[in-house]
């Protein structure tokens, strides 16, 4: 392995002083442990929303009896090799009918194995002069889990409200939400006695406040959408971080080919962990758009600015942002480009991909230094689309995850400060049949070429996904879901050992099934191949899992 930089050092040394100086949490009383959950509160079977101005690309001329093809050109993600499994029980899916549902507003009551219990109500309502008002509360939690019964024990809690303000012209909507995840690291392995429940007990709080303002009229001219808002989450021990998001989004026609664009971003954050530091970003891009029905082209620059006053980092980057679509014949499209970026990596951002962080968890941006990609997406025959990508990119401060020295049940991350290269192919095919059956399967392939870390610790170099639904008569709706994840691994650094994770399956079946106009029963059976498959070392997830319940509507 190739010496690590200074910096590298630095950043592991901050982990690992954490670890020794970790004092014990007073003892409070106790809830149970939230791997990542995933809770749908509807899943709908409509066709796609009209695309707003600075999202429009040149429509394809066919007939009226052709069906139309949506395009949507996603970001690509920093955090690359890191996809989202199913570890724990599901919450099933909210559906509706293809006409529009008489009740808006539901209570959900459910149960299953491993003592889990679901609760979720859902109320909204129109008030005076265009004022739409919702709340959502959803409870989902595990008793048990798979290593020593309640040492793994998880729950989740989660309280939304949101006001919205609709116009012609304008929309306006504040959110407020707070959410309570409760778990426990209990990835400690065999040993002759259990350690005490207090002592690996963790348990995050947030809260979050945002409004925003858009323009409703697409037609216009000039669109807009602009948001704030404030999110601090905090733990258990002594680590918490406020951060205050500002996010601007405009568009103005020049001519009936030429878009003007702007993105803006403003980050102001605070991470406290018995010492305090002030990480801020800001963000502008403008870019101009020439969209035609053969030819799309987008052109401008980023720039970034980033600080970071315990690491003394006041860093500001300008990169080119180039996409290029070219439409040969029918519902081809050929694509290539290059962008760059700066991530924020925060302490709620980590968090999000690993639950199980040590205190202290170094913080520092990755900076991609350049992303250049290409490939092919379109229609093929009726119901059909496909896309294929390559993409190369070159990342400074790229972050794996890994177990803590000398404490294994806390993961630190590793961030390398060298240049690390990563390629990933990606092929995707997926089909539709008239809003009653939807199927898409994605797979994708990862090679990491790193400067200063070993490996990509915990990183899949193969993943994934196939997702399907159907409906049958409008009163049975039925979703299932395989993911695939193989060739990662993890490193004991107690005893020097490197360890390979065995390749994950993880198969799910969610069946809805409507009584009537007011009642529906589901059941959700997760995890249906029953490996308890690690998707971080030492932390085996529930085998076979299920739910079911009833929901009643009014």
């Amino acid at each position: 392995m190739t010496t690590k930089s200074p910096y590298v050092l630095f950043l592991s040394l901050i982990a690992f002083s954490a670890q020794a100086q970790n004092r014990p949490a007073p003892k409070k009383e106790g809830e149970v442990e939230n791997q990542e959950i995933t809770v749908e509160k509807s899943r709908r079977i409509e066709l796609p929303p009209a695309n707003r101005i600075f999202n429009k690309i040149p429509s394809i001329k066919q007939s009226d009896e052709q069906r139309k093809v949506n395009y949507t050109f996603q970001d690509r993600q920093l955090s690359v090799g890191n996809p989202k499994t199913t570890p724990g029980v599901l919450a099933p899916s909210q559906t509706a009918a293809e006409q529009p549902p008489v009740y808006n507003n539901y209570v959900k009551l459910g149960a299953g194995n491993y003592g889990s219990f679901l609760g979720e109500a859902f109320v909204g309502t129109t008030g005076p002069q265009n004022v739409v008002l919702e709340g959502q509360l959803k409870h989902l939690s595990s008793g048990t889990g798979p290593v020593d019964s309640k040492n793994s024990a998880q729950s989740d809690t989660k309280l939304n409200v949101t006001a919205k303000y609709l116009t012609d012209a304008i929309k306006v909507q504040a959110d407020a939400g707070y959410q309570r995840e409760g778990f426990f690291f209990y990835g400690y392995g065999p040993r002759p006695e259990a350690p005490d429940r207090e002592t690996i007990r963790q348990r995050l709080n947030t809260y979050n406040f945002r409004i925003g303002l858009e323009n409703s009229n697409t037609d216009n001219t000039i669109d807009y959408s602009l948001r704030t808002g404030i999110t601090s989450v905090r733990d258990r021990f002594e680590a918490s971080e406020i951060d205050w998001g500002t996010n601007l989004k405009g568009s103005l026609s020049i001519t009936d080919k030429v878009l003007a664009l702007v993105s803006a971003d403003a980050y102001v954050t605070q991470r406290s962990d018995l010492l305090v530091d002030n990480r801020n970003l800001y963000r502008v891009k403008p870019t101009f758009k020439y969209a035609s029905e053969l030819l799309t082209v987008t052109a401008g620059v980023n720039a970034v600015n980033e600080t970071d006053r315990r690491l003394g980092v006041n860093n500001t980057r300008a990169f080119p942002v180039v996409d290029i679509d070219f439409v040969p014949v029918g519902n081809v499209h050929f694509f290539a480009g290059v962008d760059g970026d700066i991530q924020r990596n925060t302490l709620r951002t980590l968090l999000n991909e690993n639950r199980w962080l040590s205190a202290q968890v170094p913080l520092a941006n990755t900076v991609k230094l350049g992303d250049y990609y290409g490939g092919v997406k379109g229609a093929a025959g009726v119901g059909f689309t496909f896309e294929g990508k390559a993409s190369y990119a070159r990342y400074r401060n790229f972050y794996t995850f890994n177990n803590t020295f000398p404490d294994t049940t806390r993961f630190f991350a590793l961030y390398d400060s060298g240049t690390a290269r990563v390629l990933n192919l990606t092929g995707e095919v997926g089909y539709t049949q008239k809003d009653k059956f939807r199927s898409n399967l994605r797979v994708d392939f990862y090679r990491y070429d790193l400067d200063q870390l070993e490996a990509a610790w915990h990183r899949p170099r193969l993943s994934g996904r196939w997702t399907n639904s159907y409906m049958l008569n409008k009163k049975l709706f039925v979703t299932a879901d395989l993911y695939f994840l193989e060739g990662m691994q993890g490193k004991n650094f107690v005893t020097n050992q490197v360890m390979k994770l065995p390749t994950i399956w993880d198969a799910n079946l969610k069946i809805d099934y409507f009584l009537g106009t007011q009642f529906a029963a589901f059941v959700s059976l997760n995890n249906i191949v029953g490996k308890n498959y690690q998707r971080y070392l030492y932390y085996p997830t529930q085998g076979l899992n299920f739910l079911g319940g009833i929901t009643y509507s009014f």
